[in-house]
């Protein structure tokens, strides 16, 4: 694997080694930390309320729909 450097502040450097152990390298901090993100991000996209409609509305418009 070849790997690249990226210029980050000291101040970010250090707050990014909060995250993990004297064990971790900043390679799997990282990693972990993107891991985290991406699970935030579809949890927050399939608990958004954004498009949605109550229960009884969605009832309502079946009924009309399908009426009998």
């Amino acid at each position: 694997m070849t790997t690249t450097t990226i210029q980050v502040s000291r101040e970010t450097k250090a707050a990014i080694g909060t995250f993990g152990s004297k064990e971790d390298t900043y390679d799997q901090i990282l990693k972990r930390m993107y891991d985290l993100a991406v699970k935030e991000q579809l949890r927050e996209f399939l608990l958004s309320s954004e498009n949605t409609i109550t229960l009884a509305e969605a009832r309502k418009r079946h009924a009309e729909r399908w009426h009998k």
